[in-house]
C-alpha cells in the first residue's frame, strides 16, 4: 500500500486509517465513499471509473500537502479505486489524523471536495437505461484518452 495509490483492486478502510496513525495523533477522521443504488430517483445499476493513474496519484499527494499546510501535524491517506464498481463496493478511502479531532474532521471534508476538483479520475454511471460520465474532470476525460 501506498500513501496516496489509485488501485483496481477492493480498497480495505483500517490500511489507509493505520497508515495515519501515531503517538502524537488523537484523532482519525475516516471517510469511505461507497457506491450508492440511487440518485436523484434514478437507479445505478453500477459505475465505471477510469483515471490518468500517474497524474492522479500525484494530485492526490499534493491535496496531502495542501492538507499539511493548512493543518499541521496533520498525517493525511488516500486510495482511490478504479473500475468496474457494483453497489456498496468502496470507490475512495481517507483517511486523515491529527492531534485534535476538528482538524481531522475539517482535513477530511477538505480532502474529498479536492479531489473533486483536481484529480483526473472519471466516473461513469450506468442505469438501467442509459449511462453517463459525470463529475468535474469530465472535460479532461476526452483529452487524457486521446494521449493514452
Amino acid at each position: 500500500m501506498k500513501q496516496f495509490e489509485v488501485v483496481e483492486y477492493e480498497l480495505i478502510p483500517d490500511d489507509y486509517r493505520l497508515f495515519t496513525v501515531n503517538p502524537k495523533q488523537g484523532a482519525v477522521c475516516l471517510f469511505v465513499g461507497i457506491v450508492r443504488e440511487w440518485t436523484k430517483g434514478i437507479r445505478t445499476e453500477y459505475l465505471h471509473y477510469e483515471a490518468y493513474v500517474p497524474m492522479a496519484e500525484k494530485k492526490l499527494a499534493e491535496i496531502g500537502d495542501e492538507i499539511n499546510d493548512r493543518w499541521p501535524g496533520t498525517v493525511v491517506s488516500i486510495g482511490h479505486r478504479i473500475g468496474a464498481l457494483d453497489i456498496s463496493d468502496i470507490a475512495v478511502v481517507i483517511a486523515v489524523s491529527s492531534p485534535h479531532r476538528k482538524d481531522s474532521y475539517a482535513a477530511n471534508e477538505y480532502a474529498i471536495e479536492r479531489i473533486k476538483e483536481v484529480v483526473p479520475i472519471w466516473k461513469k454511471e450506468i442505469w438501467e437505461d442509459g449511462e453517463e460520465w459525470i463529475g468535474g474532470q469530465r472535460g479532461y476525460h476526452s483529452s487524457y484518452k486521446e494521449e493514452q
